[in-house]
């Protein structure tokens, strides 16, 4: 292999440096083919083999391989140690985590960078939501980024590939390129359309018993009353039971339900069969829509280059009167105004607007109901008839039919929900930028960059009057009606200089120096309202039309970071080479004695394949490095006031409950090992990547509860310790290879083991999150992200053991298992055979635990299919013990004997449910899966038939998503399904069933 002369080695910066002459220009690129070149921190490009730890690059075809409104979700199962959990919400959040949870309450999210700029890619929700409560999911910022316009994603997992980021690269950092133009000698023009149709996997919704009706107590469930008025009792089912434990279905026996009571309905003044409805909930998704339309332009002469991409996305989803419809515009140009001055301008512009997000949590969730509170005997389209009809808020859980009241007892009719208490958002982002490339020598660079990342969105939601009281705006009380409105600006500008210089110190040695300096600056103003007491004109949504006065919450942040680095590299002979870092940040976040931080990694790299000549190696390499890194708050001095407005012209405030010592406040600290081997076999038949890693985070800030005596509930403190450690592989394989065939594997696997080592002294647990029935926690010892609950208890062989009257017996604040996954893996394989393309992924989640409310509650209502049918006698479950019913509880009595007692099954409560003696942990489910993740069948058209024409190529393909989950534990949901994005996760209410996706594309190159 011919060595690379001085100028191949050094660094090329994001607005594409000339380089010193073409003969260097040759050499780069073989070396690109040979051994690749990777975009690492700041927008530079190394040689891969030169690095002393770990990344891994995607090109555009695996982040585009299926459409998608979020280019996150396009990359679980193909890089090692990444974790990525779409929740199934629709336009929601993706959580992505790079070597596991790092910091106890702060973020955990891998920083974004676009084209060398971190951008603002955090979660939009609201803090409830976020907590695995009430809300919405309004997505992730990271949605903004076209994938349509992504050239390659590189991603750099420890804190020796991310330290010239400085504190907001602490979680590791996805590097995105995005395309640039090329010279030539004609405009290149792509079009790119996609039509998708989606369907709910039945697979991830309940599958409920069709035996029994609405009530909790069984065949005692029923009402009496005169209905329509000949002095006789008629049976009345009761409208107010939100459960289907009730009466078992006959259909000679007539009943009056809950469209009996219903003015102007066919089944008005009525009894109907007491059946099981044609139409379960189920029948309530619809199939989803999408089109994806985008064009790209691109193209160059000596001095101009150019590239600009136009995307339209718009979706429905599965849920009525949900629908999602994006604008982007992605665009660079760049300016050659002399061999050694270059100028490049970039923005992409995102405009969005959604209506008829999910609810997600426990509360005012459609899901909720359908999942935990609902009579089998509703028929779900005739909910749907009588909305569209009355447009009035009928519903089948009336507070007292017999009695008119009418009004909603629990739940609303769903179709009124989704009509009539819909949200909406709105959001406009702009990232904009200039950056100028001065070549003061051939070996002396400067770089200046400009970058403005500007987001203004709004959201909505509506609560239509007539609706059931719930909790609703900031005054939190049972609202009927009411308004919400939240106002958010965020601008940050960041600037950089970058300088590099190369040095070519002999025949054998080179070095290159990078310095420089980074300034941003950020902004939020937010505003957030609310409607109390009411809304008193109908249908008229603003602040205005409030009852009642409530002061709106109003934030204005301002925060500020600077800092400074430089990196020196050397190799030796281009088989040894050496890296050092150092940065210094300066943060507004943190108080004057300790705003001030330095931190810095070491690393390097040994290729011995240069010292073993063999023909089965092609390249050899090992690495190691060692780094420590910052991580501070976010913006926005804690402990203050927040503003409350006036009332009667006095100022209102918050009362802060956090007690913060603000001048002892430090940075978190990250000190992070790793080592690396590198090896690619057989002639590159053969390619293998494997980590070995481990990051201890200290001074964790997190809020830690105070005794009420002291005023305060929570104190802000800097204490204990986190830790994580594990291995990483990616394997690429070439099985088969033919002039027309070609098979290629890529296969990820990661390992992490996750543990609290440390809290404040003297605390073995912080609670992180309340789950209704469960707790989320940080418990020294266990890893982070632990349930703490009511267990079984065992005996010595591992039996769950029972009392005297057949129940389990139970132990309370025990740890029930933890959100970490024993490990994570994805293979990707890839067939070719002349034109034709198949590709697929299966994605793997082995371990980590979820609580399914879902599951609770459902069984104690009697909806699930595994709560009615027969018992071991033969006999129907929900009979009374004196009718042979009841089930016996697996497990021993206290005397080690088999369990031989049953349990009275006849009403809610008796046997199903933690209601009726289960503890938690019965409701804590294995979060594994085995996915078909996603599927691709290409064909591309022969250049011979297009030669004749003005088109250069065209590409037909038949894409899948979410086809098939292989396996799962999780009854009745997708293990991934959740809240939001974030911290809080393995918690599920009301979650969404997943979507599963069949798609066509065409694509045409001009």
């Amino acid at each position: 292999m011919k060595k690379l002369t001085a100028g191949v080695l050094t660094l090329v910066l994001s607005s594409s440096l000339a380089v010193a002459n073409a003969q260097q220009t040759k050499d780069t690129i073989k070396t690109q083919d040979i051994e690749g070149v990777v975009v690492t921190a700041l927008g530079i490009k190394r040689e891969k083999k030169s690095l002393g730890y770990s990344s891994q690059t995607l090109d555009a075809e695996k982040i585009n391989s299926v459409p998608t409104n979020n280019f996150v979700n396009n990359l679980s199962g193909k890089v090692a140690g990444m974790e990525i959990k779409n929740n199934g919400n629709f336009g929601g959040s993706s959580n992505i985590v790079l070597r596991g949870t790092k910091s106890i309450t702060g973020d955990n999210q891998a920083l974004i960078v676009l084209d060398g700029v971190p951008i603002i890619s955090g979660n939009l929700n609201s803090g409830d939501a976020s907590r695995g409560r009430d809300g919405f999911d309004f997505g992730n910022a990271t949605a903004d980024i076209d994938p349509n316009n992504i050239e390659s994603i590189n991603v750099l997992k420890g804190a020796a590939a991310t330290a010239l980021y400085g504190s907001m690269a602490a979680n590791g950092a996805v590097i995105i390129t995005t395309k640039k133009g090329k010279k030539s000698k004609t405009l290149g023009l792509s079009l790119s359309s996609t039509v998708s149709v989606g369907e709910m996997d039945k697979k991830t919704f309940p599958k409920y018993q069709n035996l029994y009706g609405g009530g909790y107590g069984g065949e005692d469930s029923f009402l009496t009353g005169d209905v329509n008025g000949d002095g006789i009792d008629d049976i009345i089912s009761s409208t107010a039971d939100d459960a289907s434990y009730g009466p078992a279905f006959n259909p000679n026996l007539l009943v009056y339900q809950w469209d009996a009571f219903v003015p102007g309905d066919p089944n008005y003044g009525k009894a109907t069969p007491w059946v099981a409805p044609k139409n379960n909930p189920t029948k309530f998704f619809q199939k989803s829509l999408s089109f994806v339309n985008s064009f790209n332009l691109n193209g160059g002469d000596e001095l101009n280059t150019y590239n600009l991409t136009v995307t339209n996305n718009y979706e429905t989803g599965i849920m009525p009167n949900s629908r999602l419809n994006k604008n982007m515009l992605s665009g660079s140009y760049s300016r050659k105004f002399a061999d050694n001055f270059t100028a490049r301008t970039f923005l992409t512009f995102n405009d969005q607007t959604t209506i008829g997000r999910n609810s997600v949590g426990y509360g005012d969730n459609i899901l909720t109901g359908f999942r935990q509170w609902y009579p089998l005997n509703v028929d779900i389209l005739q909910l749907r008839d009588t909305y569209f009809r009355t447009r009035q808020n009928y519903t089948w859980n009336m507070n007292n039919a017999l009695g008119g009241d009418l009004s909603p007892a629990f739940w609303n009719n769903p179709y009124w929900d989704r009509y009539e208490n819909f949200s909406s958002d709105d959001k406009t982002r702009l990232i904009a930028g200039a950056e100028l490339s001065y070549d003061v020598t051939s070996k002396f660079n400067i770089l200046g960059r400009a970058t403005i990342d500007y987001t203004n969105s709004k959201q909505e939601i509506r609560k239509a009057v007539g609706s059931h009281a719930e909790e609703f705006g900031l005054s939190q009380a049972d609202e009927t009606s009411g308004y919400w409105v939240f106002d958010d600006t965020i601008m940050r500008q960041t600037y950089d200089l970058i300088g590099r210089y190369t040095w070519n110190i002999s025949d054998k040695m080179n070095a290159l120096f990078v310095a420089g300096g980074q300034f941003m600056d950020q902004h939020q103003r937010s505003m957030e309202n609310s409607t109390t007491g009411g809304l008193i004109i109908p249908g008229l949504y603003t602040i205005g039309n409030s009852r009642a006065y409530f002061p709106p919450i109003e934030t204005d942040i301002k925060g500020q970071k600077a800092g400074i680095y430089a990196q020196a590299s050397f190799d030796y002979d281009k088989f040894l080479f050496l890296e050092g870092t150092i940065r210094n940040d300066t943060s507004s976040a943190l108080p004057k004695a300790n705003r001030n931080y330095t931190y810095f990694s070491l690393g390097s790299s040994f290729i011995f394949s240069e010292f073993i000549k063999t023909n089965w190696l092609s390249f050899g390499k090992v690495r190691l490095s060692y780094a420590e890194v910052g991580n501070d708050m976010a913006f926005g001095r804690p402990g203050f006031f927040a503003n409350r407005g006036t009332v009667s012209g006095l100022p209102m405030a918050d009362i802060n409950t956090t007690y913060v010592d603000f001048e002892a406040l430090k940075p978190e600290r990250q000190k992070s090992w790793e080592v690396g081997l590198e090896a690619s076999m057989f002639k590159r038949r053969v390619s293998l990547d494997v980590s070995l890693y481990k990051t201890n985070t200290q001074d964790l800030l997190f809020s830690v509860p105070q005794s009420p005596s002291s005023t305060y509930s929570f104190s802000l403190i800097n204490a204990g310790e986190t830790e994580n450690k594990g291995i990483e592989v990616a394997l690429g394989l070439v099985p088969l290879k033919s002039k027309d065939f070609q098979w290629d594997i890529n296969l990820n696997w990661a390992k992490n083991r996750n543990m609290v080592i440390a809290l404040r002294q003297g605390r073995d647990n912080l609670q992180l999150a309340s789950f209704q029935e469960t707790t989320l926690n940080a418990t020294v010892g266990e890893a982070y992200g632990t349930f703490r609950g009511t267990g079984f208890v065992y005996d010595a062989n591992g039996n769950k053991v029972v009392d005297e009257d057949g129940h389990y017996l139970t132990v309370s604040d025990k740890v029930l298992g933890n959100i970490q996954p024993d490990w994570i893996g994805g293979v990707y394989n890839t067939f070719k055979y002349k034109n034709f393309s198949l590709g697929f992924l299966i994605d793997v989640k082995k371990g980590g635990s979820v609580y399914s409310l879902d599951q609770s509650y459902g069984s104690f209502t009697g909806m699930y299919e595994y709560t009615a049918g027969l018992n071991d006698l033969g006999n129907p479950i929900r009979n009374s013990l004196a009718n042979g019913g009841g089930i016996i509880l697996p497990g021993v009595k206290e005397d080690g004997t088999p369990n031989d007692v049953r349990v009275d099954a006849s009403f809610a409560g008796g046997a199903y449910g933690t209601d009726a003696g289960l503890p938690q942990e019965a409701f804590i489910y294995d979060a594994s899966y085995v996915k078909l993740r996603e599927a691709k069948i290409s064909y591309s058209l022969p250049a011979d038939l297009l030669r004749n024409t003005f088109i250069k190529g065209a590409t037909f393909s038949l894409l899948g998503q979410n086809l098939w989950i292989i396996h799962k534990n999780l009854p009745d949901a997708d293990p991934e399904a959740g809240t939001s994005s974030g911290n809080i996760q393995g918690f599920q209410s009301g979650v969404m069933p997943t979507t599963r996706i069949y798609s066509f594309n065409v694509k045409l190159d001009f």
